[in-house]
């Protein structure tokens, strides 16, 4: 093979470019940090860290998530305590109405405070968030969840489905609670509640009603007490609410308590033609709070002329009572379900911290660069770009006249 000056630099210049590429791709992974600067530096690793570094990005999103999630359950737990100390205060002031010895000026004043209570709780239900959304009006977050109608009644007009949002990869967590399930509900096992008719004109008052036998037959259902007064003795018939079947009858007399369905009532005064009981589970008697308020409102700022007033009166604080303790109930119950989600977020937290050191190790793992050897690599590179560099230059020294 015949060997040219022209081949001898072609193959220097070749080795020292092959030289120079080595060792600025080495500085390259030196200056970037990175094993794999582009992936056909390693086609497989930059594949699987494509993978990893989309999950990094949807755990980052996540922990966003639940930051959001955790502000807005945050605040809704601020209100419902504001709401729980609301409905204490309320339940002091009926206490202290149901004290026989107060004029009918020192009941308008126990209303006036009430109705500050009432005007308050209205307004901690209407709450928004630090973006402006309402806390309790479920989906339909843009307007206040309660409002007054033309009577001037409280009325939900929020959605009755709550926010979700995804707080992990298989978590689905509600942001809140509907106004329907803070004011308007009651926690299991509210038991029974007594009001009496609208239009009752006697002085017939009750006290209870209390849980006698949960296995009884009927217990769960509502009931509806009458009393004949057409007959003497009077008389009482109670009938299932849905069927109208006849349940439990008697004669009626003052003091006496009355047992039906695993329920107890004692019944004192003197019913009118028409006047009528209503019982039933708390759920199924249209629980509301605000309902509650108005009523107690009610209740106080009309004078007390006659028997069959104060029988209305204390009627109207029995009921309250019942509804207000059920409300409170119902409001902590909520609130213990809000800071069971708060837990849970700072559980899923932890989560996705160690989820994000490992996702971080694996894709280092793959791509970052072991500084120390490639430090070494570096060295190496640069003495052989030196080599191939002298040994160019020799090179270009060397001509075959040398030797004739």
């Amino acid at each position: 093979m015949r060997v040219s000056t022209v081949m001898m630099f072609e193959r220097s210049v070749s080795s020292m470019n092959r030289q120079q590429g080595a060792f600025m791709e080495v500085g390259e992974q030196i200056a970037s940090g990175k094993r794999v600067v582009r992936p056909s530096d390693d086609p497989q690793a930059a594949s699987r860290a494509v993978g990893v570094s989309q999950s990094l990005a949807t755990n980052a999103q996540q922990s966003d998530s639940r930051v959001t999630v955790r502000n807005s359950l945050s605040q809704e737990e601020s209100v419902l305590d504001s709401v729980s100390d609301a409905l204490t205060r309320a339940k002091e002031l009926m206490i202290q109405a149901g004290n026989g010895t107060l004029s009918d000026a020192d009941r308008q004043s126990q209303a006036s405070e009430l109705r500050g209570v009432y005007e308050a709780l209205l307004g901690q239900a209407n709450s928004t968030d630090g973006n402006g959304s309402y806390l309790f009006g479920g989906y339909k977050d843009s307007s206040a969840p309660f409002g007054k109608n033309d009577s001037g009644a409280v009325e939900y007009e929020g959605s009755d489905q709550v926010r979700q949002q995804k707080v992990d990869s298989s978590r689905m967590m509600e942001v809140g609670n509907t106004g329907k399930d803070v004011f308007q509900s009651v926690a299991a096992g509210a038991g029974y509640v007594a009001k009496a008719g609208d239009t009752n004109s006697g002085t017939l008052t009750f006290t209870g009603p209390q849980v006698a036998d949960t296995t009884a037959p009927g217990y769960g259902e509502g009931y509806t007490v009458t009393f004949d007064t057409t007959v003497e003795p009077t008389t009482y018939q109670v009938t299932d609410s849905t069927t109208g079947d006849e349940v439990s009858s008697g004669d009626y007399a003052a003091g006496q308590s009355i047992e039906f369905a695993g329920i107890k009532l004692t019944l004192e005064g003197t019913p009118e033609p028409g006047d009528v009981l209503e019982v039933g589970p708390a759920e199924d008697m249209d629980p509301d709070v605000f309902t509650t308020l108005e009523n107690m409102l009610s209740a106080l700022e009309n004078p007390l002329d006659s028997e069959a007033d104060k029988a209305v009166f204390a009627n109207t604080l029995s009921t309250s009572s019942r509804e207000l303790d059920n409300a409170l109930d119902n409001v902590l119950t909520v609130r213990a379900s809000v800071g069971a989600r708060l837990n849970e977020l700072d559980t899923l937290d932890t989560v996705g911290s160690d989820r994000k050191i490992s996702y971080t190790q694996t894709q280092s793992d793959l791509i970052d660069l072991d500084y120390t050897t490639a430090i070494s690599d570096y060295v190496l590179r640069q003495v052989g770009l030196q080599a191939s560099q002298k040994a160019f230059v020799d090179l270009q020294g060397t001509s075959l006249f040398d030797l004739m």
